[in-house]
């Protein structure tokens, strides 16, 4: 699985034009699954997301975690997140998950990630979204459980 998370004061994501979901002080988090990916692939990006120690403390310092601070976290299906644009003009997304298999680990991926105290949000999977927000700092990260980076 694949993540970018950031560190937001705010988000909105709108669906149709229509307000779909929001959040405050938190993370949204655009995630996608890859051809190769398994239940580990979940455990290993949900902790991430959920224990990154990327909020301030008291001194300012980024030393706690989504956790921590109890905040929101929306959670945004991305395939595209896996097109590899290293040869030619067109991304190949040849190492994405196919929609059918994708949506059953994106939808583990979504009740494992719920055990977070905190509010949590989600999109629509295969649908054309809008995302709005505030990022705080800026921090933006890259996930990925297979560790190629």
């Amino acid at each position: 699985m694949r993540a970018v998370i950031q560190r937001v004061r705010q988000a909105e994501l709108h669906i149709d034009g229509e307000l779909h979901a929001s959040i405050d002080k938190g993370i949204v988090a655009l995630v996608a699954v890859g051809n190769q990916d398994e239940t580990k692939d979940i455990q290993f990006i949900s902790d991430k997301i959920l224990n990154l120690r990327i909020f301030p403390d008291e001194n300012d310092s980024m030393n706690l975690s989504l956790t921590d601070v109890g905040g929101d976290l929306m959670i945004v299906s991305q395939f595209t997140l896996y097109g590899d644009c290293r040869k030619g003009r067109r991304p190949s997304y040849s190492n994405a998950m196919s929609p059918e298999s994708a949506r059953e680990i994106y939808e583990g991926f979504l009740e494992h990630i719920r055990s977070h105290k905190g509010k949590v949000v989600s999109g629509r999977f295969q649908a054309m979204m809008d995302v709005t927000l505030c990022n705080w700092g800026p921090v933006t990260l890259l996930l990925d459980s297979k560790k190629t980076f």
